[in-house]
């Protein structure tokens, strides 16, 4: 028997109802206290979806939270991102303090703002629950107040000026989690190190054994996979440091080691496209022009 459909929460008005709070200030954006928050109200938290976006900074924890297929302990003060149509559930729910703000949105808030187009450029809505932003002192009390100062704007009487306003508060708060972001790449040198020794192990044995030949080439899901990070959280993470994208990363090291094999070995150049993975040594030559500015034979050409 299939799975239930998880249940799709359609507007702010009846997250406010399922969580026993009154009726929001504004029908495309609210900003809620995750002490006023109740999960008893409804079963529906076991599998739910919602068709909003939804960023919160959260302290403690009063259940298990899943996202996709990944749980998260929300024990850390922390930020996440999420977008409309991701899949969750919350289990296990209990009485320990939590605070802290659930910030939720409807794309039509920012359809007529320059955000509207802007906002699929933060990768960070496409990362996983575990790859959350967290966030320091001085940091938290930034983010905290643009929350307190939209919450704000939100209980004043709605005039012709509130969304613009809001989605200015938005603008600000989503360029700020951008910067920390890239300061937790940057501060957790460590972490990103044992990475890049991870993912050249990897790509070593996918392009040294038969792995290629048999599957193909490489993907950026396929690897993410691999290193159980999201795509986009281990492109940003690897362009932070090493500047190249999981693409870019890939098929640097797909040329190295069509280089060696031109340089050390008498295959012909259509025998190593099959053995990186190609389908076709052409779609091989044309990739290895782009980044090397010489043609595969040109390039064994000058070792003789």
């Amino acid at each position: 028997m299939k799975n239930a459909a998880p249940h799709k929460i359609q507007s702010i008005s009846e997250l406010h109802k399922l969580f026993g709070l009154q009726k929001p200030e504004h029908p495309l954006v609210s900003v809620i206290d995750f002490e006023l928050l109740s999960y008893k109200h409804s079963d529906i938290w076991k599998h739910f979806t919602n068709d909003f976006y939804c960023i919160t900074l959260k302290k403690g924890g009063n259940g298990n939270f899943k996202y996709g297929q990944q749980g998260y302990d929300f024990q850390e003060g922390m930020m996440t991102f999420t977008k409309p149509g991701q899949v969750f559930s919350v289990t296990a729910t209990n009485d320990n303090p939590v605070t802290g703000f659930m910030l939720v949105f409807k794309t039509d808030l920012i359809r007529p703002y320059p955000l509207g187009k802007s906002i699929n450029n933060y990768g960070f809505f496409d990362y996983s629950v575990s790859e959350a932003l967290h966030l320091s002192a001085k940091e938290d009390t930034i983010i905290s107040s643009l929350l307190v100062q939209m919450q704000n704007e939100l209980n004043n009487n709605i005039d012709h000026y509130s969304q613009d306003v809001i989605v200015s508060h938005l603008d600000l708060l989503l360029n700020y989690s951008n910067r920390f972001y890239n300061r937790q790449f940057l501060t957790r040198k460590a972490v990103n190190n044992d990475l890049l020794v991870q993912l050249e192990a990897i790509l070593n044995n996918y392009f040294n054994t038969e792995t290629a030949l048999n599957k193909g080439l490489p993907s950026v899901q396929g690897i993410a996979n691999e290193v159980n990070l999201s795509p986009s959280y281990l492109s940003d993470q690897l362009r932070s440091t090493t500047g190249q994208n999981t693409q870019q990363y890939i098929q640097n090291h797909l040329i190295e080691r069509a280089k060696e094999l031109l340089s050390t070995t008498n295959l012909s150049v259509g025998e190593i496209a099959y053995q990186l993975g190609f389908g076709y040594s052409q779609s091989f030559s044309k990739l290895f022009k782009k980044n090397t500015m010489q043609t595969p034979m040109e390039y064994r050409q000058s070792f003789n």
